[in-house]
């Protein structure tokens, strides 16, 4: 029988969104906006987070 994994908790900080892309209000020679990505640094782009038992455990 297949085992489910529960689903991971959704990070607090980014509710989920964890990648945006923002302009930096310059275009590129080709016409284009310049953009960046930013990542959120409490999931580090995942947008989960682990449970607290889960990283006690990590280093057992």
């Amino acid at each position: 029988m297949p085992q489910h994994t529960p689903p991971r908790p959704i990070c607090g900080h980014c509710d989920g969104f964890p990648t945006v892309t923002i302009t930096t209000g310059t275009r590129t020679p080709d016409g284009q906006r310049q953009t960046i990505t930013a990542n959120c640094p409490a999931c580090r782009g995942t947008g989960h987070t682990t449970t607290p038992a889960a990283r006690a455990r990590i280093g057992a």
